[in-house]
């Protein structure tokens, strides 16, 4: 059976890493882009992750270029773009797919195990969210709309 744990993903330094690497941890596991109308979300992802990491929750984005090809850049330019537009000091990975026959096995573990609205599990945009609690388990998907800032709450009944 897989748990988050049993999951690896690139860097964008190019760094293989593991899950396991965040035992322990509350996480909020985002899929990126650049050139969204959601993309300045990531200051509010910044912001929870500077509030929170001391009490033990990371964020971690996954760029991916399906919606819109709203994420054309390369591992550099999305690097240099997340940390010199929004001061991103989260763990950023390489740009990957997240939904088809392509997707990343990660994000089919994430979709299988919280299915978004009507039950479906495929992600329809950019900035999808999934909250993971310290067991690694999946707590809970939210829409893209959802800004950082509405996920406190939750966030903070997992530390």
């Amino acid at each position: 059976m897989s748990t988050l744990y049993t999951f690896s993903a690139s860097t964008l330094g190019g760094e293989t890493v593991g899950l396991d690497r965040y035992r322990d941890k509350v996480l909020l596991i985002v899929n990126t882009a650049s050139e969204c109308g959601f993309t300045p979300q990531y200051t509010g992802l910044q912001q929870l992750h500077e509030r929170y990491a001391e009490r033990g929750f990371e964020v971690l984005g996954f760029p991916c270029n399906q919606f819109g090809k709203q994420e054309p850049g390369d591992a550099t330019q999305i690097g240099s773009f997340c940390a010199q537009r929004f001061g991103v000091t989260f763990p950023m990975f390489e740009k990957i797919d997240v939904k088809g026959p392509d997707a990343h096995p990660l994000f089919r573990y994430l979709t299988g195990e919280a299915r978004g609205l009507l039950g479906t599990k495929v992600i329809k945009w950019n900035f999808t969210k999934f909250l993971v609690d310290r067991q690694g388990s999946v707590v809970k998907r939210y829409a893209p709309k959802t800004k950082p800032e509405a996920i406190v709450g939750d966030i903070e009944a997992l530390l």
